[in-house]
């Protein structure tokens, strides 16, 4: 029996004059031939599963069509073919993705991957993107391929998102929102030519950074508060959260900066004084402390303000609990968690409103320009300034450089009426007085 078996599988495998052919129990053929790579091949589809024909013809005009690709230099190994075509229909599928599925997968994909400076994103910032993604271009481009976005659609868009009023300054050009939409899609699109789903990023230049809240009637003074205005501020203010107008004012802190302040960062001096050791920020977007603060020169230590110190020891004795990591700004007097961005948000809308002569709006920030302000107009040095409000960019800090220009200005005028009086005494015992402002 065995040897019938053996010799009816033989008398099925037709030799060829390239290549052979067998005859399968199932009644379908078989192909098999010599590779240029020195071994034998059984046909298989193009995905590299097995391939069987109903004819002998069939099977070969396959064999035919092999011979062929082989003659002409076109052959493949099958798990190569196979490999390859897998590969380009998977880009063929990623160069079709819609935008919103790339995008959903852009903002997974930055939550835990580092920045270009190798740190990872803050919560604050992914939510910030997220919220950009979700409000302006997921309803813009919806399933668009992403390899459709160009140039005349992100125009399309950008005068749409230039439309929408300014929610700060209705009378301003500009709304403080086209500029971060732009920016997030044009990460995004960079992003998209990386993987190779676009060629590369449409070359569309983001507009620079704009004012929102100032417009051609306002100038720059109308954000620095005076003096009797940062008391108002502070005398409106309920007493456990009032000084917060004072370490803003004056120490010239960030708002989380100021609510993540804790009893242990103030210093006592045996003479008196007082050091503020900045070490720590209240996060917005979780409510928890952060030891990463918006620069690296964030984290710094300032003399308190003769001005404040009494205030400051009052405040401490009467609202913050006496435990070292004791917020200084707590949700109320002498709790142990500390008051929320989002409920001091609440209470400085409303004190605000009560201040004569404040511009509209005017925020909470603004009390930091304001003591930035003075201070440069005490004659500090740019390199003052930066240590004083934790910048690390100098081209932050220039925008005081006005105040210390009136600084110099005035004194300048007064050495020259120094310089005046004493030329005026000496021409008074001179033979023949001479006019000191004209020979100035």
């Amino acid at each position: 029996m065995m040897r019938s078996a053996r010799a009816t599988e033989t008398a099925s495998v037709r030799r060829e004059a390239w290549g052979s052919l067998r005859k399968l129990p199932s009644g379908r053929w078989q192909a098999r031939y010599p590779a240029p790579d020195g071994e034998t091949y059984t046909a298989r589809t193009e995905d590299d599963k097995p391939l069987t024909f109903l004819t002998k013809t069939d099977a070969r005009s396959w064999l035919a069509s092999v011979h062929t690709k082989i003659a002409r230099h076109e052959w493949e190994q099958p798990a190569e073919l196979a490999a390859r075509r897998r590969a380009e229909a998977d880009a063929e599928r990623a160069r079709s993705i819609g935008f919103t599925e790339y995008a959903n997968r852009w903002i997974a994909q930055i939550r835990v991957e580092p920045n270009r400076s190798g740190k990872r994103r803050a919560v604050g910032t992914i939510r910030a993107y997220k919220s950009k993604v979700d409000g302006y271009l997921i309803p813009e481009f919806g399933n668009t391929p992403v390899r459709d976005i160009d140039k005349g659609r992100i125009r399309e868009m950008t005068d749409r998102l230039d439309s929408i009023p300014s929610p700060l300054n209705p009378r301003s050009k500009f709304n403080g929102i086209t500029r971060p939409v732009l920016i997030v899609l044009m990460m995004i699109l960079r992003q998209a030519a990386r993987d190779g789903i676009i060629a590369a990023a449409p070359a569309i230049s983001v507009p620079k950074q704009e004012s929102v809240r100032r417009s051609e009637d306002n100038d720059e003074g109308e954000f620095v508060a005076t003096p009797r205005q940062v008391e108002a501020l502070f005398d409106a203010t309920p007493t456990p959260w009032a000084m917060m107008v004072l370490l803003a004012a004056w120490c010239q802190l960030r708002r989380g900066e100021c609510l993540g302040l804790q009893r242990r960062d103030v210093e006592w001096h045996p003479d008196g004084s007082a050091t503020l050791h900045v070490r720590r920020q209240l996060n917005a977007n979780t409510g928890d402390y952060s030891n990463e603060l918006k620069s690296a020169a964030g984290r710094r230590s300032l003399s308190i303000p003769k001005l404040m110190l009494r205030r400051l020891e009052a405040h401490l004795r009467d609202n913050v609990a006496p435990e070292a990591k004791a917020p200084l700004i707590p949700g109320s007097a002498r709790s142990s968690m500390p008051l929320s961005n989002t409920r001091w948000g609440f209470i400085w809308a409303d004190v605000r409103e009560g201040i004569d002569g404040l511009p509209p709006r005017f925020r909470f920030h603004d009390l930091r320009h304001t003591g930035l302000t003075i201070f440069a107009r005490e004659g500090a040095t740019l390199a003052e300034l930066m240590r004083r409000g934790g910048h690390a960019d100098i081209r932050v800090v220039l925008r005081y450089q006005h105040a210390t220009l009136e600084r110099d200005r005035e004194l300048a005028d007064r050495m020259s009426d120094r310089v005046a009086a004493a030329l005026a005494s000496d021409a008074g015992t001179a033979s023949e007085p001479r006019d000191v402002r004209a020979h100035l």
